[in-house]
Order: C-alpha cells, then sequence, then structure tokens
C-alpha cells in the first residue's frame, strides 16, 4: 500500500486551493511574505520530489529550500496531505493543453494518451508512487480527464467505458512505470548482465530443463526485462481489445 495518497488533507480547504479562490493567497497569511505564493510553494516541492522523491519532501525540506521557517509555509498550504494534491494538479494541468490532430484515428488518440502520461511519469517519477483512489478535483484533474476522454469519444463505447478504458489504460502505463522504475534501480545496484553472469553457473547446473521445458523454452527467448517490448505489446493488447468491445462504425474498422 502506498505510504502517500491524494485527498488525505481536509477537502474543503483542499479544494479552495485548488482552485485559488479569490483572496485565497492572502487570506491566510499574517505579517510580510514577499516572493513567495501557492504556485511557488508547489514548484519548489515539485522540483524537491523530482530530485529525491516524496519521502524527502517534509515541510521542513521544503521551508529550509523556500528559505522560510516552517510556520511562515504553513500559511500557504495546511501541509503535505495538501501540498501533494496541489502538486498532482498542478502536473496534470501542465500537460493538459496537448494539440489532438485533426482527424487523428482512435488507436492514435489512444496511443497518444499512454505516451503522454508515461512522458509524466518520467519527468515526475514521485506520481507513479502516489496512490490517486481521490484524485484532487482540481482544474489540472479535470482538464486531463477532458481531453483523455476525447480519445475515446466516438468509437462506440459506453460511457461508463469510456472512463473504465481511460483507467485501464492509465493503470497500465502506471504498472509499466513502476516496473522500468524497479529495473532501472536494480540496474544500478547491479547491471542486468553482471547478474546473468553471476546466477547463470548455478541455474544451469540445478534446474531440471526436462521439469520446466515452457519455462526453459520461453525464458530463454524472453531473455532479461526489456521495458520497451513489453509495453508495445501490452499497450497493443489493449488498443485490440477495444476494437473488439467497441461497436461504433470507427473502432472495428480501424487496423
Amino acid at each position: 500500500m502506498a505510504k502517500d495518497t491524494s485527498g488525505a488533507g481536509d477537502p474543503v480547504r483542499t479544494l479552495e486551493l485548488l482552485w485559488r479562490e479569490p483572496g485565497q493567497d492572502q487570506e491566510r497569511r499574517r505579517g510580510p511574505r514577499q516572493g513567495l505564493s501557492v504556485d511557488a510553494v508547489v514548484t519548489a516541492a515539485t522540483g524537491l520530489a523530482d530530485e529525491a522523491g516524496l519521502d524527502a519532501l517534509t515541510m521542513r525540506a521544503l521551508a529550509q529550500r523556500l528559505g522560510v521557517t516552517p510556520m511562515t509555509l504553513y500559511t500557504y498550504v495546511p501541509g503535505k496531505a495538501e501540498l501533494l494534491d496541489l502538486m498532482l494538479d498542478q502536473a496534470y494541468a501542465d500537460m493538459a493543453h496537448r494539440p489532438v490532430p485533426a482527424g487523428a484515428p482512435w488507436r492514435a488518440r489512444v496511443t497518444a494518451v499512454a505516451e503522454d502520461n508515461r512522458d509524466l511519469l518520467r519527468a515526475h517519477p514521485w506520481i507513479a508512487g502516489l496512490a490517486v483512489t481521490r484524485p484532487p478535483l482540481g482544474p489540472g484533474v479535470f482538464a486531463k480527464y477532458e481531453y483523455e476522454l476525447h480519445a475515446f469519444e466516438g468509437i462506440g463505447l459506453l460511457d461508463v467505458e469510456m472512463d473504465a478504458a481511460l483507467s485501464h489504460l492509465l493503470g497500465f502505463v502506471h504498472a509499466m512505470a513502476r516496473a522500468a522504475a524497479d529495473a532501472a534501480a536494480h540496474n544500478s545496484r547491479l547491471p542486468d548482465d553482471e547478474w546473468w553472469a553471476a546466477s547463470a553457473p548455478f541455474l544451469e547446473r540445478t534446474v531440471d530443463e526436462t521439469r520446466y521445458p515452457l519455462a526453459t523454452r520461453v525464458g530463454t527467448a524472453a531473455g532479461a526485462y526489456d521495458p520497451e517490448l513489453v509495453w508495445d505489446f501490452g499497450l497493443r493488447c489493449i488498443l485490440d481489445g477495444l476494437a473488439r468491445t467497441a461497436d461504433g462504425p470507427q473502432g472495428p474498422s480501424e487496423p
């Protein structure tokens, strides 16, 4: 279970901050706060999380980065829970205004959504480790949701199926991002070729190929984990599944 989750803070206060209600940036501040704003806090927090992960993102560390006291920081955001929602919504807002090629086939649209989200998780790896069962209902989330639903519009899915298809696609992207990050972490400690070289003699001596014929054959063919191969195959399965599920004129007829 993820330690950090979205939607864990005060819901009303979080919504006020997400939508930057008039006067919100000034109402709860006391004394001079030159050069600092909610936006500046969110930007600094995102930079810290990008560099060192969510464990390194504490209110004290963030205050040090901004050159203020922790008490000053709390006049802008109540705590880390609300801050995470602000960070996630801003990351989504930054990717929400993506051009949609006129008349692009639905497969191209869905593929673009997947690739855009993979790029997002590469730029902000901490997002993949954040449980988003309650998404922050800010302008970034709404803009991203609106944009990405257009990839599934008109292919013959019911509205509830469009939402489910998008959720399934994003779940795939998140799973692949986590797997790729885990593989990269393993390789940083011990490269794959060295790990296999160290393990091979024992496996060759111990594993009976006649007992595990399928595992031996397929494992030999697959070799080391290849994130790109798994990505391409998994995305193709999703697209093919959508084509079979959709009953609209566009879905089954497109390659």
